[in-house]
């Protein structure tokens, strides 16, 4: 454990420095998805820091009971306070759990996995364990909403989304003693685990991106 990043850090200054670098972008990305959603019922949410998917999510499902996970206390101290801030009855529907994704089970009837920005965090090799794992613990039908950076195809986009994802890598592993340096690929890990993408919407020319997956 001593060895994972230390999220508590940036967890009050996570909001406004995504304002302050990308201004409400992760945001949209983020809530992109979020109409598709309205029938879940049983969501595991993977890093979701601040909370404001789930806070969004569980207010258009009011019936929806999530399990959201994270290793840093801090951010689930404020994911818990925005969910019952924004939905009071929420409480009852809410579990949290500090714990690596690494580590954590998709509970009983699990229909949605959520992980926003959460998978550059890994290496290909976590990445393509934590599907495997979880595909095999959800039945077809469930959906995974996956949001992250990839850089663009084109060169001079790709010159730039390069540049931009090698200084917050550099940034977190300053800020937050993050090791992981590149960019792991989702699209086949997930397509490895038994998974199909289903829709794809991309901003700034493909250096941000939200897919969802459906399990074969």
């Amino acid at each position: 454990m001593d060895s994972q990043p230390n999220f508590d850090r940036i967890a009050h200054l996570y909001r406004w420095s995504e304002y302050l670098a990308l201004g409400r972008l992760l945001e949209q990305v983020r809530f992109h998805l979020l109409p598709r959603l309205q029938d879940r019922t049983n969501a595991l949410v993977l890093g979701d820091g601040d909370g404001r998917f789930l806070a969004r999510l569980m207010t258009q499902n009011p019936a929806l009971h999530a399990t959201a996970i994270d290793i840093s206390a801090k951010m689930l101290d404020l994911l818990r306070a925005r969910c019952l801030r924004t939905s009071p009855a929420a409480g009852a529907r809410l579990h949290t759990l500090r714990t690596s994704a690494l580590e954590a089970d998709a509970p009983p009837q699990t229909d949605l996995i959520a992980t926003h920005f959460l998978l550059d965090c890994l290496t290909q090799q976590q990445v393509d364990e934590l599907t495997q794992r979880l595909a095999a613990q959800v039945q077809p039908g469930c959906l995974w909403v996956v949001s992250d950076f990839e850089v663009p195809q084109s060169p001079v986009l790709g010159f730039f989304g390069a540049l931009y994802v090698r200084t917050l890598y550099l940034a977190f592993r300053m800020l937050t003693g993050l090791r992981v340096t590149h960019l792991p690929d989702p699209q086949q890990a997930l397509a490895a685990a038994g998974f199909a993408r289903i829709e794809r919407q991309e901003r700034l020319g493909g250096l941000l991106y939200t897919e969802l997956w459906v399990r074969l």
